[in-house]
């Protein structure tokens, strides 16, 4: 372990929130109004300053030390705003997506500035083609580029590694999770998940060619196949294979960690309690990727949800999500669960903001390049999580021979 405290200590900010003016980007405004440590130095970020200004007035109505907020002007069309926006940062957090649309020069920007990074990205396609593209860069500079910030995909992969710890060492590991929600779907997350499925060969494209780029694994194997439909009588549910990032993220994480085993699989799911729904869940996402390869289609789809938009606060506390993991090895069988509020936006704001926070302030591995948060904040940011309030637990551990 190494202390991460002085790095780029020169700079004038610890942190700044880029897209604070969004839905998404305010909640998270607030949480860093709320938690930040004194001392810490942050700002926010945007292309509209009287938007800034506005956000600055509200948080100081609440929280009066955010009256002399800094406020940074930049925008995604102009790379220039970007460069000195991570030149200025220890950290940037963005909420601005789509990613595959308005975050590469971003991430560019802080890899060429050896910037830490976190977003809320749930675009495969996006994370590969940032890997090809900048992660021998951020390596040589120092910067940590950790996406998918956000419930994609730190409840999944911070569960996964949580599950691993409970298990013997040195064994081969088999492991299931189980999603759960009640809440609104995010904006943000439904206009990228339109995007990638109508972006099928490009995003297979992407992941042929950091399978090209990436160090063969020598020794050991990770695996996350998608798994088939089952009733799975572990949760009492019916499970429908989810196709997300999250898999993948978890399978990185495995392949960079030697603690999950010489022989590491994954498998990702949705939990539907009754067959009807199960089908219908199935039908109504088969109509989507079919309705996302039309681009009127896709638009009248995208029109439904926007981003920067949500649910209110009302709607928002009764929100919830569950996570159930399976994992087995070893003669060892442990339930565990990960689980919070709701998770499109109040829990992904909080992800987002303590995973900034676990960069600019907490003792972490030393890393560098395209990392997930398992490995670059594991142990940080679940105790983060943990304090926060989305709970860590285990349900039950078994012998099984």
């Amino acid at each position: 372990m190494t202390s991460q405290h002085s790095k780029n200590s020169d700079r004038p900010y610890d942190i700044v929130l880029f897209g604070a003016t969004g839905f998404v980007g305010v909640l998270t405004a607030r949480y860093l109004a709320a938690h930040a440590p004194e001392g810490l130095r942050w700002a926010v970020a945007g292309r509209d300053p009287k938007k800034l200004e506005r956000l600055r007035e509200r948080l100081a109505e609440q929280h009066p030390r955010c009256a002399e907020l800094p406020l940074v002007e930049a925008d995604v069309a102009d790379p220039a705003s970007l460069r000195a926006l991570a030149g200025d940062a220890r950290v940037v957090a963005t909420t601005v997506g789509p990613y595959l649309t308005y975050g590469k020069e971003l991430v560019a920007a802080c890899a060429e500035a050896g910037t830490d990074y976190v977003d809320l990205t749930g675009e495969p396609e996006f994370v590969d083609l940032m890997y090809v593209r900048h992660d021998t860069r951020a390596r040589e500079t120092g910067a940590r580029l950790v996406h998918a910030c956000g419930f994609d995909s730190v409840p999944h992969d911070l569960g996964a590694y949580f599950t691993v710890k409970q298990l013997p060492e040195g064994v081969p590991l088999r492991v299931d999770g189980f999603v759960r929600a009640g809440a609104q779907f995010s904006g943000g997350t439904f206009a990228s998940a339109l995007n990638q499925f109508g972006r099928g060969p490009q995003m297979l494209a992407a992941a042929k060619d950091r399978r090209r780029h990436e160090p063969r694994l020598v020794g050991r194997t990770a695996y996350a196949p998608p798994g088939a439909p089952r009733y799975a009588a572990e949760v009492g549910a019916w499970a429908l294979p989810l196709p997300t990032i999250d898999p993948q993220v978890v399978q990185r994480s495995a392949r960079a960690l030697e603690r999950y085993g010489p022989d590491f699989r994954y498998r990702h799911y949705a939990a539907v309690k009754t067959l009807p729904v199960a089908i219908g869940g199935t039908a109504a996402l088969a109509g989507v990727l079919a309705a996302a390869q039309l681009p009127p289609a896709r638009r009248w789809l995208s029109d439904r949800l926007k981003p920067g938009a949500g649910p209110s606060e009302e709607r928002r506390a009764t929100s919830w999500f569950s996570v159930r993991f399976v994992g087995e090895g070893g003669g060892t069988r442990v339930y565990t669960e990960v689980s919070g509020g709701d998770p499109g936006y109040d829990e992904t704001a909080k992800i987002l903001a303590e995973s900034a926070l676990a960069l600019a302030l907490d003792d972490l591995p030393e890393t560098s390049g395209q990392v997930t948060t398992a490995v670059a904040m594991g142990e940080a940011l679940l105790t983060r999580l943990t304090a926060a309030g989305i709970g860590f637990r285990v349900a039950a551990v078994r012998q099984t021979s």
